[in-house]
């Protein structure tokens, strides 16, 4: 299975009026595979990191500690979720069809987006990001993230196809 980058679909700016970034990225389950909802997908996505990624994570946090950024707390195993959550990120909305998770931070506020979408060439999982920077700090933010994020979140998409 391959995750690509997609165009945002056009309502993705209506999730963060304001928002001045945005991306998408797509995974195509194949015809007769694993059929997942919304929220399935979402914890199949976020519901527990990579290694990798968990190391990533505690620097940032390490790093942005001192700036009185927000620092997500994880589960405290990925047997006991916290209510409300998926893995780290706060539910903001939550249906078959999609999953808004998100935060607001006094640098940026923003929202990850798990659609799924079943037709006749399968199953179709985007993750979308949306962010409203509100300072300098939070453009700062973005622009050191950037390639980042766009390898975490081709990473973690592609745990939707797990077993």
């Amino acid at each position: 299975m391959t995750v690509r980058e997609i165009t945002p679909a056009a309502d993705t700016w209506t999730l963060l009026p304001g928002a001045q970034f945005a991306d998408a990225f797509r995974l195509v389950l194949a015809p007769g595979g694993t059929v997942v909802d919304a929220p399935a997908a979402a914890w199949r996505m976020m519901g527990t990191s990579p290694a990798w990624v968990r190391r990533l994570m505690a620097l940032r946090n390490a790093i942005v500690a001192p700036l009185g950024l927000k620092a997500p707390r994880p589960p405290a195993t990925s047997e006991s979720p916290r209510a409300g959550h998926i893995g780290i990120f706060p539910i903001l909305s939550s249906g078959p069809d999609r999953v808004v998770l998100g935060m607001a931070d006094k640098h940026l506020d923003f929202r990850a987006v798990v659609d799924v979408r079943q037709d006749a060439a399968g199953c179709q999982v985007t993750a979308t990001t949306v962010v409203r920077t509100h300072n300098w700090l939070g453009r700062a933010y973005l622009t050191l993230i950037m390639p980042f994020h766009r390898q975490v979140v081709r990473t973690m998409l592609g745990q939707v196809a797990a077993p």
